[in-house]
């Protein structure tokens, strides 16, 4: 009887190990059902990742092996690859094969640990005719992966909406000649805080558009939430592709109380986020140590507060 029940119990953790490890089999292409993003079953989705810093900055992490630990020990169902598109010297305005192959590094990564991965146009500037190439490179390569979704304007600052929609419209044009299907991410102005002008003025004419929202909880309080709610209840598909819970700076001390109230929102809305950043820099949201490697296999003490803290959210709520 004995040794039944242990074959059973080994049978089970197969399973489980398994379904674990096919997140993207099971749920495969993503579409959005009114304001919800939705599985290949037209079943309700959310992801829950990180995002790797800009890679212009911290391109030592941009590989494989971290992806893979971001899925193993921190039950990422999603990472983001963040191409810097001014700062840095291996920026992509000044080194655009460095930067495509360190993007690329985390999409194969993601691709073999069989998660979703977004590829992030990290500026806060209009660069059409630069980003319209490199999405038109992208999406014909990997149109035919499930896992790809674009975002193609991280944080607009003190452009307005016309300008971030036209821009929006024009890159979207290029992706859909070549990728009818997969996810696209629309930001928008104030640092991706004035949700509510998409939801009065969206884009019409193509589907699978979602609209992203930024917060830092420690700076970004209910009136957010209050926007955003309203967005969605207006129609708007919202996706939280950058968050964390210090100052808006990314750095401060964490106020994981309003963090935390953040995530109850998002987990009640069933609204996908991201968390900023894989980097070492010395400020609070970056969540590594200068001595951690750069292939992952972190332990406790090369994380600090901030990357303890959602490990331990995206365990607890990453179930599957």
């Amino acid at each position: 009887m004995r040794f039944k029940t242990i074959i059973l119990y080994i049978g089970v953790l197969l399973m489980f190990s398994i379904s674990n490890a096919q997140f993207v089999k099971k749920h495969a292409f993503l579409s959005v059902q009114g304001t919800q993003l939705t599985d290949q079953n037209n079943q309700p989705i959310v992801l829950r990742g990180m995002s790797f810093g800009w890679h212009s900055m911290w391109p030592r992490f941009y590989n494989e092996k971290a992806v893979s630990w971001l899925k193993k020990d921190f039950n990422c169902n999603v990472v983001r690859a963040a191409m810097g598109i001014e700062l840095g010297d291996h920026s992509y305005s000044k080194d655009p094969q460095f930067s495509k192959e360190k993007i690329e590094a985390v999409i194969k990564g993601a691709i073999q640990s069989d998660i979703y991965v977004i590829v992030d146009w990290h500026s806060h500037n209009i660069n059409l005719n630069e980003a319209k190439e490199f999405f038109a490179e992208i999406s014909k390569k990997y149109a035919k992966y499930p896992n790809i979704i674009y975002e193609v304007f991280n944080e607009p600052d003190y452009e307005t909406w016309q300008e971030v929609k036209d821009y929006a419209e024009e890159i979207i044009s290029v992706i859909r000649e070549n990728d009818s299907k997969n996810i696209i991410l629309v930001g928008c102005p104030h640092w991706d805080q004035d949700i509510d002008l998409p939801a009065a003025d969206p884009i019409l004419g193509y589907t699978n558009i979602m609209y992203t929202m930024h917060f830092y909880a420690a700076t970004h309080g209910k009136e957010l939430r209050d926007r955003t709610d309203a967005a969605i209840k207006s129609g708007l598909p919202v996706f939280i592709s950058e968050s964390a819970g210090m100052e808006a700076s990314g750095d401060g001390p964490l106020n994981v109380k309003a963090w935390q109230e953040y995530i109850d929102w998002m987990e009640s809305n069933k609204l996908s986020w991201i968390t900023w950043s894989v980097s070492d820099k010395d400020e609070t949201c970056s969540i590594l140590k200068k001595l951690a490697k750069s292939e992952g296999k972190w332990k406790e003490e090369d994380l600090k507060e901030s990357g303890i803290k959602v490990r331990e959210f995206l365990r607890k709520y990453n179930k599957e």
